[in-house]
């Protein structure tokens, strides 16, 4: 029997879903097939099937698992230097994921970084704010696509200090 969260279902999911993230980062979405990730995973397609109704229902799935997961969960949302110290902490510790996230191109929706309008009030005098928190997040999302795919070189305490030194008047 196939229950929603029994043993051997949770498995083939990590199975599945392992794969599926080691072939992300060689190929495009479109260039990966059910039978490629069945054959490397030692799974059959029923089973494929049987938790996913195709590829860009897996891709989805991961995605919704990151941001709920990771996300949502992991962090609470005040922008200031502790949250960004944790959130590059959390980003190098999990490198195949972010890079996944945005590889799928899910960044677009900007769930990893908002910025406070509060604060953008504060600091552009209630002016052309939706400009200015998407310019932040926009060049928040770019260091972090960066560092990635410089293997998270450098330190999230020195990543933070790069965004602190675009900011240095201001408050994060």
């Amino acid at each position: 029997m196939n229950v929603k969260n029994n043993k051997r279902r949770k498995e083939s999911r990590a199975k599945i879903e392992a794969v599926f993230l080691d072939l992300i980062q060689e190929k495009e979405l479109n260039q990966i097939s059910v039978s490629e990730i069945c054959k490397k995973s030692g799974l059959n397609r029923t089973t494929f099937y049987a938790n996913y109704v195709d590829i860009y229902d897996l891709a989805d799935t991961i995605r919704k698992t990151l941001e709920e997961n990771y996300f949502y969960n992991y962090f609470e949302p005040k922008q200031n230097h502790d949250f960004f110290l944790k959130l590059f902490h959390h980003i190098k510790e999990n490198q195949l994921l972010y890079k996944t996230y945005f590889k799928l191109g899910y960044d677009s929706n900007y769930k990893i970084i908002g910025y406070s309008e509060e604060l953008a009030f504060k600091h552009f005098n209630n002016k052309f704010i939706e400009y200015h928190c998407e310019f932040f997040r926009s060049g928040i999302t770019a260091i972090i696509k960066m560092w990635l795919n410089n293997g998270c070189k450098e330190t999230p305490e020195e990543i933070c200090e790069i965004i602190n030194s675009e900011y240095n008047k201001r408050t994060l």
